[in-house]
């Protein structure tokens, strides 16, 4: 029994880790590799799709447009956030619960839904092909998930503190910034991690939104096609650079997550 206690979670490990060494394993395959005999590892190993990814201006420009407009969403998303979520765990209002209701439904629908309504709009006011275009779209979605996560957080901190500042002389920023927020410290990195990554791996409103300038890299990777077939070996190099950000995103904010999980709305 107690050699199954571990055994079961290590196979359910193994098995989730699978895809992503199989992707990693065809970034360094030709394509002619990846589609001939089968192999679980590569007959002989190539960098050139990454040579071509960080060489070629089409790929690596949608890298670095998805990393902006995905971090211009999160600062915008956390900041418009927190004072939407202390008014709602703090404050009783008419239509209070309505309004947060009203709020979650805007995350409930799919982006689908709103694609021809914002791509006239910033077409209208010329903001399409523009990072904040997507940045400001992914807002409808990120923010209620947001103000739900944080409120979630603020409830479970008690009303004394923010009377005992007052008492103390402490303006509302003032100790808004200085005492309350870093008691919320973790619930501030669960949503900037949910926030990031939701802006990170949503496809349909950044490939609509952009043309050009500020193409994505998931854009990017849909139009790999050519004379010959998809070339599968770049695709799965760009695959394993993709999961990158959302690494380096879940190690920094892991003590954060588990918190979260632990306190709050997570």
């Amino acid at each position: 029994m107690k050699r199954l206690s571990w055994l079961v979670p290590f196979l359910y490990v193994l098995f989730l880790l699978l895809p992503i060494y199989w992707l990693v394993s065809m970034s360094f395959k030709t394509t002619n590799e990846i589609l001939g005999a089968f192999s679980p590892w590569p007959r002989t190993f190539t960098f050139d799709n990454y040579i071509k990814i960080f060489t070629d201006r089409t790929w690596y420009s949608g890298y670095i447009n998805s990393l902006i407009y995905t971090t211009v969403n999160t600062v915008i998303s956390v900041v418009v956030a927190l004072p939407a979520a202390y008014a709602f765990s703090r404050y009783r209002f008419v239509g209070d619960k309505h309004l947060f209701f009203w709020l979650l439904t805007n995350r409930m629908a799919p982006a689908a839904v709103f694609a021809l309504p914002f791509f006239q709009l910033y077409s209208a006011i010329e903001l399409f092909d523009t990072h904040i275009a997507v940045a400001l779209a992914h807002c409808l979605f990120n923010i209620p998930l947001a103000v739900w996560i944080l409120e979630g957080f603020m409830s479970a901190v008690p009303r004394q503190l923010d009377e005992t500042a007052y008492i103390d002389g402490y303006r509302f920023w003032r100790f808004f910034l200085r005492i309350f927020l870093p008691t919320i410290a973790a619930g501030v990195g669960v949503t900037a991690f949910f926030c990031f990554m939701f802006s990170w791996v949503e496809l349909l409103l950044a490939k609509t939104l952009t043309s050009v300038a500020a193409k994505p890299i998931a854009a990017t990777m849909t139009r790999t096609a050519s004379s010959s077939g998809y070339e599968l070996g770049l695709l799965a190099a760009a695959g394993t650079l993709t999961i990158v950000p959302g690494a380096f995103v879940i190690y920094f904010v892991r003590n954060y997550i588990a918190k979260g999980f632990a306190l709050g709305r997570v």
